[in-house]
């Protein structure tokens, strides 16, 4: 049987697990499950701009990752969940943005992804929150 290995972002990872009581990434064997990584700093603060939060949730999953021992291009599976602008569609803001940092850091390889509009997230004024399952065997660095 594998041990799940627990790991948590340095900064807000720490604060979120001191004060709502969950880990930021698990690692069972070669599979890497993150919690929803959003796109706020080590303070818990958000950008005004949008695309600058959605391009701070990637660089936080990729932070995260790297703790577990991976990187966007081990990446398999995306779910992201976005306050849209209006009621009847997410909205090629949030879209585009999406679809541009899946382009640059992960090349030609392409996730499954499902994204999902929705009335609030976990945070006042967070707007976008990026989930994300990776594969990747351990590394043996010497």
């Amino acid at each position: 049987m594998t041990t799940p290995q627990f790991f948590n972002t340095p900064g807000y990872g720490d604060m979120l697990r001191e004060k709502l009581h969950y880990e930021q990434a698990v690692r069972i064997g070669d599979t890497i499950h993150l919690s929803g990584q959003g796109g706020w700093d080590d303070e818990f603060r958000f950008p005004e701009n949008l695309e600058e939060e959605i391009v701070r949730a990637f660089d936080n999953v990729e932070r995260t990752l790297a703790l577990a021992g991976a990187g966007w291009p081990d990446v398999v599976a995306v779910d992201s969940f976005h306050v849209p602008a209006a009621a009847d569609e997410i909205g090629d803001e949030h879209t585009a943005v999406m679809t541009d940092q899946f382009r640059r850091r992960m090349g030609d390889r392409a996730p499954v992804w499902t994204e999902v509009g929705v009335a609030a997230l976990g945070a006042v004024g967070m707007r976008v929150e990026i989930r994300v399952t990776a594969i990747a065997p351990p590394r043996t660095d010497s």
